[in-house]
């Protein structure tokens, strides 16, 4: 699977790193690779719409207001996809958070969070 940012995933690799099948590790849960996405609520839509993708629990929100899912790859290593936390104080902001309660929940100064949004 390509992605547009160059980054590839791929599935029977063995051949590609010289490693035999049968010393490759199923789910050896020693490495995870973490991405942001913009449009979460899509992704997990998405997501959904693959059915062999084995998810590990649900969606979760952590302290600081960041929601992530984590499945295995078809490789059986973690993925953890998050909502990008731009979109984080967006969501907070359009629930009618001001700027100081923003900052307390993340626990973060309000000059950060100005700096996250215009950057």
């Amino acid at each position: 699977m390509a992605f547009t940012c160059g980054l590839a995933l791929q599935k029977d690799f063995d051949w590609l790193v010289g490693i035999s099948k049968e010393r490759i590790v199923e789910k050896p849960n020693n490495a995870k690779i973490v991405f942001e996405e913009q449009d979460f609520d899509g992704f997990l839509d998405k997501l959904k719409a693959y059915l062999e993708i084995e998810c590990l629990g649900e969606v979760i929100e952590h302290s600081w207001g960041q929601r992530v899912i984590r499945f295995y790859d078809l490789d059986g290593h973690i993925i953890e996809v998050g909502e990008d936390m731009k979109m984080v104080i967006k969501r907070f902001l359009s629930s009618g958070m001001t700027m100081e309660e923003v900052s307390a929940r993340m626990d973060v100064s309000i000059e950060d969070i100005t700096r996250l949004l215009n950057g």
